[in-house]
């Protein structure tokens, strides 16, 4: 089946005719799924994505690779933090193929904002976190009952079935603990907690009534699932999964598209736009250009998703103007491009634990442990400085050479003895915030600067708002304690105050909303007016919630398909 999936680059390759029954923007988490959704349900559906291909498995080619292979042992040079000041913040040389180089894909930051970013065909499906939680109606219902920007248009019971089917499809590994504020899912067997960080878990359920330590919840297998996996505890995910043991758009989704035989991929086009027809009322298609003979192409379908990420979708949409929508496409009610989010993280805090010196671990898990949102939750856990809350995560290990040669006294062989014996033991805990939809965190079309493809540089302005600089205080304050009850030492408590954009996890821009007036989304993901397009990316937010979104992107993208495709039956559309 990995073996089915072509790829046809736009030059040198003659069409008979440009048209589609379905035209998906963006190969990511996203894309991937509604490539194999619409594939799967018949439609003839064409994949564009703006970078080059990678082929599973094949294009992996860092993935068997040691430290001692690479000319740098890993380290990013001067010239790679320079070349790409942000990109180089999340990649090391065993991962820097798979990111953007920023100085051939610029971008403006009328306030710090670090936008990592993957141009080819799986995106960031092959560098993702994988960590996978579902939205509760704490969350749905959170806008509303606050007063903050727009009501959500759905409610968990209208979003489970589908996070079922996804999590079955994609293999999450994970624990039920019965909290409503995190629903349970369908799991496989979690990853097993270490000997600390079980210590820790037994040291928060004996010390507090208010929250849990659970296995993170991640999409690697722990069992072998359709002729994947299981993961190999290599914690080399973000270099490619040659075992496709964690789920990605080229092990996973693109492949099952292909399969069916209604599929056709091409890498190297760029949508600059989307077509629309003012007298039919509709999206008719795209115009594309290929990024390296900058030759444009039109390609037309009668259902169009865009899922080309979060600030890249409201550029597209922000570019496709016309005499019936002169501020963009779907864009009277100008929410486009606004209410940017991303998950504010790195405070927290980090202790050593004196004891288990004769136990070790087997492996690098790719796992973690989270702490769900135990903030606001009722009238107990109500916060008088913020609203809303934050999800921890968190990691035990025994500290290895990497962290001890510097505090280590001596030369030779006898300092290698030294620093290669396993360290004490440590925990790590970080805190992933909510940031509120905040109106003036955009996006917007530079009005005189252009890329190399002639398309408008993007300008991102972002800031945390006082709401946010309060949580970050109690997520110091409280991991700090949570560790300090345990009986860890050395206990620092930090903030690394990383700039927006960091847990690259960036929603909103396109929001889903009941009103035509104050959103782009309908409660189907499918635009007030222009109704044969759909957008399923991280665009489509209401609000960001403390969670890791891919999961609910996912499941949003798959309950879409299926809107469209009965739409289309019955002549909707």
């Amino acid at each position: 089946m990995l073996d089915t999936l072509k790829t046809i680059n736009l030059n040198g390759t003659a069409y008979k005719a440009n048209t589609y029954d379905a035209i998906v923007v963006g190969s990511g988490i996203s894309g991937g799924w509604a490539a194999k959704e619409l594939c799967e349900k018949g439609l003839k559906t064409l994949v564009l994505e703006r970078g080059r291909n990678i082929e599973h498995v094949k294009d992996y080619h860092t993935a068997f690779k040691n430290p001692w292979d690479f000319t740098h042992r890993l380290v990013n040079t001067q010239k790679d933090k320079e070349e790409c000041p942000i990109q180089s913040q999340a990649f090391d040389q065993g991962n820097k193929h798979f990111f953007v180089n920023d100085k051939e894909h610029p971008y403006i930051q009328e306030n710090p904002f670090s936008w990592v970013r993957g141009y080819h065909v799986g995106g960031r499906s092959l560098t993702w976190g994988r960590q996978c939680y579902r939205l509760s109606d704490l969350d749905f219902e959170a806008n509303l009952n606050e007063g903050i920007a727009v009501d959500w248009p759905i409610r968990y019971k209208d979003i489970a079935p589908w996070y079922d089917y996804v999590e079955k499809y994609v293999g999450i590994s994970g624990r039920k603990e019965g909290l409503s504020q995190l629903p349970d899912g369908e799991f496989l067997p979690p990853i097993d907690l270490n000997c600390i960080e079980a210590y820790f878990e037994g040291s928060v359920k004996k010390n507090y009534t208010d929250r849990v330590v659970t296995p993170s919840r991640v999409a690697n297998l722990t069992e072998a699932k359709d002729g994947r996996g299981p993961c190999q505890y290599r914690n080399l995910c973000s270099r490619g999964c040659p075992f496709s043991a964690y789920f990605s758009s080229n092990g996973v989704t693109l492949p099952a598209a292909a399969v069916t035989g209604n599929l056709t991929l091409i890498s190297n086009a760029i949508v600059a736009e989307v077509i629309y027809d003012k007298e039919k009322k509709r999206a008719i298609g795209v115009r594309v250009i290929d990024t390296i003979t900058k030759q444009e192409t039109k390609y037309f379908a009668k259902i169009i998703f865009l899922n080309a990420s979060t600030i890249a979708t409201a550029s597209i949409l922000l570019n496709s103007t016309s005499e019936a929508f002169p501020q963009g496409l779907g864009n009277s009610s100008g929410q486009v491009g606004h209410n940017l989010m991303d998950h504010f993280q790195l405070a927290g805090a980090s202790g050593i634990y004196e004891g288990f010196e004769d136990k070790y671990y087997f492996g690098r898990s790719p796992g973690s442990i989270h702490i769900p949102r135990f903030r606001n939750i009722n009238a107990e856990t109500k916060q008088k400085d913020f609203i809303r809350g934050y999800g921890i995560q968190g990691k035990g290990e025994r500290l290895s050479w990497n962290d001890l040669y510097a505090q280590t006294e001596g030369v030779g062989a006898s300092f290698k003895d030294k620093i290669t014996k396993p360290g004490p033991w440590e925990v790590w805990l970080g805190g992933w915030g909510e940031t509120l939809p905040y109106y003036d965190n955009k996006i917007t079309l530079d009005p005189v600067a252009k890329d190399n493809w002639g398309l408008p540089i993007l300008r991102i302005s972002f800031e945390y708002g006082d709401n946010e600089k309060a949580m970050r205080k109690d997520i110091k304050q409280s991991c700090k304690e949570m560790l300090e009850r345990a009986g860890f030492t050395n206990i620092n408590a930090f903030d690394y105050d990383q700039p927006p954009g960091s847990a690259v996890h960036e929603m909103g821009t396109a929001r889903m909303g009941h009103d035509p007036k104050t959103s782009v989304l309908n409660g189907n993901n499918q635009m007030h007016e222009v109704p044969n397009v759909f957008i399923t990316d991280g665009s489509c937010m209401t609000s960001s919630a403390t969670q890791n979104p891919s999961l609910t992107y996912m499941a949003l993208t798959a309950r879409a398909c299926e809107y469209a495709v009965e739409g289309l039956k019955k002549g909707l559309l």
